[in-house]
């Protein structure tokens, strides 16, 4: 089995990118994909965001991927962490033995499509792994 991480954020939209692309790969059959959720840790004075973090409160965008994924055929689970984003989704990469990330990335202004969103970039330039950001226009 070739294992995919599809980190997905709260944006349906960006989730429903990755998923298309994922099920028009080649021996989709053959994957297996890991949806991962990172609710993003706040650092303020008086406020501890890991005393609202909550492992099964997945956003809707989490059960669109895994509802069309296994549509599809794709073995699939979910998981949620508390943390600096791109840092977690390279941990769990890591801890998944991932052979590739999907990142599906959302619509930007002319100058922001110069650049990749924050984590996008982070991500792309810490790993190893083949990265696939996929957008639309």
């Amino acid at each position: 089995m070739y294992t995919l991480l599809i980190p997905v954020d709260s944006e349906p939209e960006s989730a429903e990118y990755a998923v298309e692309a994922i099920t028009e790969f080649p021996g989709s059959d053959q994957l297996t994909a890991v949806i991962l959720n990172v609710q993003k840790e706040v650092d303020a004075p008086g406020f501890d965001s890991e005393e609202f973090y909550d492992e099964t409160a997945f956003p809707k965008s989490v059960e669109i991927a895994e509802d069309r994924l296994r549509s599809a055929g794709i073995e699939t689970t979910k998981r949620r962490e508390h943390g600096d984003p791109a840092e977690q989704i390279l941990e769990v990469a890591a801890e998944i033995d991932a052979d590739q990330i999907v990142i599906g990335n959302k619509k930007r202004s002319p100058t922001g499509k110069a650049l990749f969103g924050s984590v996008t970039q982070s991500v792309m330039l810490d790993t190893d792994l083949p990265v696939t950001v996929v957008s639309r226009d």
